[in-house]
């Protein structure tokens, strides 16, 4: 059980796959946070069950007893289990109540256990529900092409959603394996300067783009160098939703080998020849090549 408890765990940053041992993964640990990310599925299955357990647990200790409910029905462990739900939930429908001493005692630790446990989960619940959550989705390749005589590198985002989305910004990040003169592996976080990082009204989509000039950190690369650098790309987008006046939070990630050197996107807005602009959503990943250069510069 405690093996099972500290087995590895893996973590994909960029598309490659790094295992993580000699950390404690008890449940107990952080078991808020892990009851705050699991899906919803999970996390009802896992109160149901804890549910049953506590009432299983209680009808055992109510068994115990000589004759400790009046007019339980049915008799036995099955009118034990019914009396602990209603108790438990704190519901009392005064047919089946506490006759002794010792069931009185009993039904009083529960009711207490059930008050915090309602409250427990309907704290989880609402902090579920009230998270912010970004409908924000990224192209699922970044691109390099030549933009007013200069490689440039770009990505896509759209707001799905299409509320709006204020005083959005950006950053772009670049995170390499790079070794010192004096044989120090060490991986190097970059930071990739946009254009234009901020988008005062994100409603749509939003195409960042990042000029690599000789400033940059991509200046000279190429989709060879980028791998043997084993590069990924890190992009976040937040803003403040103007529904819920709450914080948004978005990131995508990228490995070098998503990188389209000389591509363009498909263009997602288009007129129906009646003056009306239609955004066209199933070519968002779409990408088409160029007959440009297939390097960068030195």
């Amino acid at each position: 059980m405690l093996r099972f408890l500290n087995r590895p765990r893996t973590v994909n940053v960029g598309g490659r796959p790094f295992v993580s041992r000699g950390l404690s993964r008890r449940i107990w640990d952080d078991i808020y946070h892990r009851a705050l990310i699991v899906s919803w599925p999970v996390f009802f299955a896992l109160v149901a069950t804890a549910f049953l357990l506590l009432n299983t647990f209680f009808a055992g200790i109510y068994q115990l007893g000589s004759q400790p409910i009046a007019n339980q029905f049915p008799r036995g462990f099955g009118g034990a289990f019914f009396f602990s739900v209603e108790t438990l939930a704190t519901v009392g429908y005064g047919d089946m109540h506490p006759q002794t001493v010792y069931a009185h005692i009993i039904a009083t630790v529960e009711i207490f256990t059930g008050m915090a446990s309602i409250a427990v989960v309907t704290g989880l619940i609402f902090s579920r529900f009230s998270r912010p959550h970004a409908k924000i989705i990224f192209s699922k390749y970044p691109v390099v092409r030549i933009i007013d005589g200069q490689p440039t590198l770009m990505i896509r985002a759209a707001n799905t959603r299409q509320n709006l989305i204020a005083e959005a910004s950006a950053q772009l990040h670049l995170l390499r394996l790079e070794i010192s003169p004096e044989g120090f592996r060490l991986r190097k976080i970059h930071d990739l300067k946009l254009i234009r990082d901020r988008h005062p009204i994100f409603v749509l989509s939003w195409v960042l783009m990042h000029v690599i000039d000789s400033s940059s950190p991509l200046y000279g690369e190429s989709s060879e160098t980028l791998e043997r650098t084993q590069s990924t790309f890190l992009l976040s987008i937040e803003g403040t939703d103007e529904t819920t006046s709450q914080s948004l939070l978005a990131r995508q990630q990228w490995s070098h080998r998503d990188l389209r050197w000389n591509y363009r996107y498909i263009d997602l807005v288009h007129e129906d020849g009646t003056g009306l602009n239609i955004i066209d959503y199933t070519v968002f990943d779409e990408v088409q090549p160029l007959d440009e250069i297939k390097k960068l510069p030195d």
